[in-house]
């Protein structure tokens, strides 16, 4: 039998909610690529509840004890002697999310001789160490496409709270004020403007798809240069680099995994290059931009807006400077664990633990790490180059 690790985030201050604001999710038949929704053998849980945070358990406590399975979760990760490391070391199975990870570090991972999968509960795994799993011969796997969209909604709200500085505008609003001087004086129209997404994957591609109807010029730098009738249709400009990209662009939206090569992209020669008054919208990794390189090109002006949900560490410190830098519009990593995605991520969830304690093969496009490599959507998005990935460590 296996011990199931998993590492959620805490229950609202107010408790765990004895009721919810809607009455039900939106079912949907598949994602839109095609790919289907995941399918374990049965859910114990109604979509639409919380079940991302502790009390949550993603819904699998019954699935796994009715199997004879330990299921152990916490919200207390950090330092030696949190919950997390002093279980760590007989555990098979480590359950993490993006939102509140569990950093798996190589020193984490040459402590748990037993961690035999490493699963994220969402999508995105660089708080794993991916070269050390794959030199342990630990299998790592998400839940592709789970969240996705939910990300691609979120950046595009951003984008607009940002141009349209939604913020001080509601500030005014919250302090009593009618302030429209203030609330207007630097807020502009996203039509007519050049937006660019670094990297059109599933999220980049999405976020394209909703921009488009605002009358925006769309552009775009990814590795893998899309399809001629997809930049057709949607009137794409590509671009050979990020460089290129960010200083031909009012507005950039950062949709790439963080490797060696995205890690601390947006320095401040880049953002410097950048047209004076843009706006950057990172819901990708937040390592992929220096953090106090933002703050400065906020405050001399040189950006005009900052926002995004990712942070470095996660969770971040109370005196972290992204909490009190100018002109941000900044959230917790929330835009992936709306209750619509919980019910998703806790169903690929449960279908990956499905096929993993029974030994069947998981699903291809779940893998990140497996048999002692990168695999399925891993090799597309990562790199492994026997150094630890940027990031993976805090």
């Amino acid at each position: 039998m296996a011990k199931i690790l998993c590492v959620l985030y805490p229950d609202p201050v107010t408790g765990y909610p004895p009721a919810y604001a809607r009455d039900s999710i939106p079912s949907l038949g598949e994602y839109p690529d095609g790919q289907t929704l995941p399918s374990p053998s049965a859910v114990d849980f109604t979509p639409g509840e919380l079940l991302g945070s502790a009390s949550g358990e993603l819904g699998l406590r019954k699935f796994l004890e009715e199997q004879g399975h330990e299921l152990v979760v916490t919200s207390d990760k950090e330092g030696p002697d949190s919950v997390f490391d002093r279980e760590l070391a007989d555990t098979d199975v480590v359950i993490s999310q993006p939102f509140w990870p569990a950093y798996l570090t190589a020193e984490r991972i040459a402590a748990a001789p037993k961690l035999k999968l490493a699963l994220t509960a969402g999508i995105g795994s660089d708080h794993v160490d991916l070269d050390a799993a794959i030199k342990a011969g630990i299998t790592v796997a998400e839940v592709t496409f789970s969240n996705s969209i939910s990300v691609a909604e979120h950046a595009v709200m951003q984008i607009l709270a940002l141009v349209r500085s939604f913020v001080p505008s509601h500030e005014w609003v919250v302090k009593g004020g009618w302030n429209i001087a203030d609330s207007v004086e630097r807020a502009y129209d996203l039509e007519g403007m050049d937006v660019g997404v670094l990297a059109a994957g599933r999220i980049g591609q999405a976020v394209l798809r909703r921009l488009a109807p605002f009358d925006v010029r769309l552009h775009y730098f990814d590795t893998h240069r899309l399809p001629a009738e997809v930049e057709h249709d949607l009137g794409l400009t590509f671009h050979p680099d990020a460089q290129s990209l960010a200083r031909s662009v009012d507005v950039v939206s950062i949709h790439a995994p963080l490797h060696p090569q995205t890690y601390h992209l947006f320095d401040a020669g880049l953002i410097g290059s950048m047209r004076r008054g843009s706006y950057i919208v990172n819901t990708a990794r937040a390592e992929i931009v220096v953090r106090d390189d933002i703050v400065k090109a906020l405050e001399s002006g040189r950006l005009a807006g900052y926002a995004g949900d990712v942070w470095y560490p996660q969770p971040p410190a109370a005196d972290h400077p992204w909490r009190t830098m100018p002109h941000e519009a900044m959230t917790p990593h929330v835009s992936g664990t709306t209750l619509s995605a919980q019910a998703r991520y806790a169903a690929g969830t449960r279908e990956i633990l499905e096929d993993f304690l029974t030994g069947r093969p998981i699903r291809d496009t779940y893998l990140i790490v497996n048999g002692g490599e990168l695999a399925g959507t891993g090799a597309k998005s990562y790199t492994a180059d026997g150094s630890a990935s940027p990031g993976t460590g805090k």
